[in-house]
Parts: structure tokens; sequence; C-alpha cells
């Protein structure tokens, strides 16, 4: 599981040295590669690349295939939710998919403009084990995960 993520340094370094990068979003703690810069809603490159590298098999079966359609969809949807963050009706409407695509009511995120503190789970978690389980299991627990976060962390709001 990737570090919580906490205020500090944009570009924290590992003990070997190597430079890193924490998502503001996930939390996850990743290796940039030379010349990232962030997106333009501030999530580093390298979380938007390890999602994109990890979702690509679904991605790319997704117009053949309807399960692998689905299992992108909540990856997809996943990933926006935990890198929600300032529009309350954006976040509202984020997580509303997301509940909607896991068949669940969705947790009342209306009007809060921050994420969870901690996620229990994120992308980093999802790529980390993807040769031992596979990833449409991954997703799934992935976005419920994502799912309960959001509600407990409204709940204690």
């Amino acid at each position: 599981m990737p570090l919580p993520r906490t205020p500090g340094s944009p570009r924290p370094e590992t003990a070997a040295g190597v430079p890193t990068v924490r998502c503001p979003g996930c939390g996850s703690v990743l290796a940039p590669a030379p010349g990232d810069d962030p997106t333009p809603s501030g999530v580093p490159a390298a979380c938007t690349r390890l999602f994109e590298e990890t979702v690509r098999g679904v991605r790319e079966d997704a117009a053949a295939d309807p399960q692998a359609a689905a299992v992108f969809a909540l990856a997809d949807a996943a990933y926006a939710a935990q890198h929600a963050r300032t529009d309350p009706e954006q976040v509202r409407r984020t997580v509303e998919t997301l509940a909607a695509r896991l068949g669940e009511p969705a947790a009342p995120a209306a009007g809060r403009v921050t994420s969870p503190t901690v996620w229990r789970t994120t992308i980093a978690d999802v790529a980390a084990d993807l040769d031992v389980i596979d990833l449409s299991v991954l997703v799934e627990t992935w976005a419920r995960a994502v799912l309960a976060d959001w509600s407990l962390s409204v709940a204690d709001v």
C-alpha cells in the first residue's frame, strides 16, 4: 500500500536517493520520467502514466469486448474519484458515477471539495498486484475502496 498522502515536499526522495513524486490526488509515491511535469489538473504525469499503462489492455479491448469495456469504465471512474479535487459539483458527479458503476448508493459528497486524506487502495496498488491477481478483480476492489473512503471521509465532516 502506498504511503498516506501528507503535506510536504512535492519531490520526496526514497532511501536510495532516487527522486520520487507524491500524487496529491491518490497519495501514490512514484518515480517520474525525465521531463515530467504535472498535468493541468495537478496530477503528476507519473500517476497518469501508471494508470494508462495499467489499463491499456482493457482500454484497447473495450470496443470489441463488453467485459473489458466495463472494467475500463470502472477503473476510469475510480481514478477520477481519487483525483477529483476542486469543484463540489464535479466531485459529486464523479463519486456518483463511481457508485453507479458499482451498483451502490452514492456517497454524500455534495458540497465537499477535499478528498479523503488517506486512500486504502490506489492505482499503484492495482499495478503492483497485476502479476498475481486478475485486473478485473483488482479494479473492482480498488473502486469499492475508493467509494468507501469517500463515504467515510464525508461521514467525518
